[in-house]
């Protein structure tokens, strides 16, 4: 097993990141935490059918809230709701979050972060009023929305333009940067026309004889991905694709072959405006049914695959460059069942979840420490707020205390939001949480997260 990051120089990752991308590490960043930026990227894309992205649910929208971790003591993180105060206090207490916060002037639970600050006056005026030469917009990543709201706030962009992102974030991109740069590639074809896609499913199923992945180049959280075990059903597919298609043959997607896994991996790097590469993290990413549900890291890899990644991680940094992307980019990469190092499944050029992990990682978790990024989906009857986890949680709740300590121990909760965030928009009875367990093994920070369920399925079944 390895480290599974750089040493981290002075400043830490948030001002590695603004060296990279503003060349000033001590940069005013303005963080916009739009997750499922993907759903404005795939508009007018052609679609798989029954895959179409859905608008962003009133949790999901709330899971910018994790942003708060990444601002340092002079950054400002755009946010729809106020933090409420039992947490607020909690991180400040951690040092985990340090920025200014600004709220949008309506929270409308269905509508994603930029749109609510696209339609928030006085939210406006407030980002207008930081211009002064050194403060950056800095989204999850950059759609036409938010090139819209960079120019509504007086401020510039961070990263590159709306069509550089989407073009690099399409996995027809990944795959034909990986069949072109020699990287070790999943057997499978691009598709862009329905007949390409009715040969690549009879050289991959049909003669192949094992499972295939269609993927939409633009897909998202699992959706836009169809798994296909015989030829009966790859025909019904192609029969749905051309019964709505008409005389439209377009398609936009990835044919590969099903392998078998020991692990999921998802690393990051940062691309800097001159083209220059930093490796910055790999961890073991946890799935279920396509959906991202957390992180283990470090990952149980040998120095010399992390060291393959790394090279990965070059190839594909000069690409992006050269395709006119700077800014951070996460791989998703496969370790086989039989050993084979899969380096490149698809590339998000943008943040994704571990990236919010950086920041309070460097800073609470201590070498040869494990942790465990996960979620808690619970059915709360009522609005909680968050002294009242903390009560349920008790000394399991990883504090102030713990960060002087020689290695944090316990679960830090890295969004709370999300825990009402259907309540309050009328929903169901749902919530979830998110959270970093922290300890001495990955057998400890498994048992940290089972007590810490028990604990907080307990706190939501009292009335």
């Amino acid at each position: 097993m390895t480290a599974a990051h750089d040493p981290a120089p002075a400043g830490g990752f948030t001002a590695r990141l603004k060296s990279a991308l503003v060349g000033d590490p001590t940069a005013r960043f303005v963080y916009l935490n739009n997750f499922e930026v993907e759903r404005v990227w795939g508009v007018g894309e052609p679609r798989l059918p029954g895959t179409g992205l859905s608008f962003s649910s009133a949790t999901v929208n709330r899971i910018e809230e994790v942003g708060v971790l990444l601002a340092d003591e002079h950054d400002v993180v755009v946010l729809k709701e106020a933090v409420d105060p039992g947490y607020a206090a909690y991180l400040r207490a951690l040092g985990a979050a340090e920025g200014v916060h600004l709220t949008m002037d309506l929270n409308r639970p269905e509508r994603s972060v930029t749109e609510d600050a696209l339609d928030s006056p006085r939210l406006l005026e407030s980002l207008r009023a930081l211009a002064d030469g050194r403060t950056y917009l800095m989204p999850l990543g950059i759609s036409e929305e938010e090139e819209r709201l960079a120019l509504a706030a007086g401020l510039p962009l961070a990263g590159p333009t709306a069509a550089v992102c989407k073009h690099v974030n399409g996995k027809i991109f990944s795959r034909e940067l990986v069949d072109a740069s020699g990287l070790t590639a999943v057997p499978g074809s691009v598709c862009r026309t329905l007949g390409e896609l009715e040969e690549a499913l009879d050289t991959h199923l049909v003669e192949g004889g094992s499972r295939v992945v269609v993927k939409e180049s633009l897909g998202v959280s699992g959706r836009g991905m169809v798994v296909l075990d015989e030829p009966k059903r790859a025909e019904q597919l192609l029969r749905m694709i051309a019964r709505r298609a008409g005389t439209d043959r377009r398609v936009s997607v990835v044919v590969e072959r099903w392998i078998e896994k020991q692990a999921d991996l998802n690393y990051q790097f940062v691309v800097g405006r001159g083209g220059e590469v930093r490796f910055e993290t790999v961890k073991t990413a946890l799935t279920e049914n396509g959906v991202h549900r957390g992180h283990v890291f470090p990952p149980a890899l040998r120095t010399d695959q992390v060291d393959e990644l790394r090279t990965a991680a070059e190839v594909i940094g000069k690409e992006l460059a050269a395709a006119g992307y700077f800014g951070l980019a996460g791989v998703d990469a496969l370790l086989a069942a039989d050993g084979t190092l899969y380096p490149c499944l698809e590339i998000n050029a943008r943040f994704n979840m571990a990236t919010y992990q950086n920041r309070i990682a460097e800073r609470l978790i201590r070498d040869g420490q494990f942790a465990l990024a996960t979620t808690f989906d619970l059915q709360p009857a009522r609005v909680h707020g968050f002294d009242e986890v903390r009560a349920a949680l008790g000394e399991l709740l990883l504090d102030g205390a713990d960060r002087a300590a020689d290695g944090a121990r316990g679960v830090l909760i890295n969004n709370f939001a999300t825990l009402n965030a259907t309540l309050l928009a009328g929903g169901k009875p749902y919530g979830r949480l998110y959270a970093v367990c922290v300890g001495d093994d990955e057998q400890d920070v498994r048992r940290t997260r089972e007590r810490t369920e028990t604990l907080l399925k307990e706190m939501v079944a009292k009335p």
